[in-house]
């Protein structure tokens, strides 16, 4: 398993921040990550903002915090795949979404993490850089 969808599978919520068209910076909580195609996904609803910002600007950057005291800051360009495939993946490793999304029910999209770059923090060692 890649070591960015490990990561953000043990902080389990993460943050999300994306930019409106007026540059406003929006923090949104995540909790579904899966791998496929050798890439790190995320998955959210078309009807959200959320959704159509990371359309309009892809660069996005995740927070999250774990329970031992680490944190992680994760930056990426988010890329719309279309793919049923990578839609059913996500299903599969993340069984809680099935009651939200349908691979063809018109409102799940999935996101691949594109040029992603994650730091593991701890206040009491040296950062980790994991991807």
């Amino acid at each position: 398993m890649l070591a960015i969808t490990e990561e953000l599978r043990r902080v389990g919520v993460f943050y999300v921040a994306t930019v409106d068209a007026q540059g406003q910076p929006h923090v949104r909580p995540f909790g579904a990550a899966a791998e496929f195609d050798g890439k790190t996904y995320l998955c959210t609803n078309n009807k959200k903002d959320c959704y159509r910002q990371m359309l309009a600007c892809p660069k996005i950057e995740i927070s999250g915090a774990a329970p031992d005291g680490t944190w992680i800051r994760l930056t990426a360009t988010a890329k719309r795949d279309d793919r049923d495939e990578a839609r059913a993946a996500m299903l599969e490793q993340n069984e809680g979404l099935k009651a939200m999304y349908a691979v063809g029910d018109g409102i799940f999209e999935v996101l691949s993490l594109e040029d992603a770059h994650c730091t593991r923090y701890s206040f009491t060692a040296p950062p980790v850089v994991l991807a």
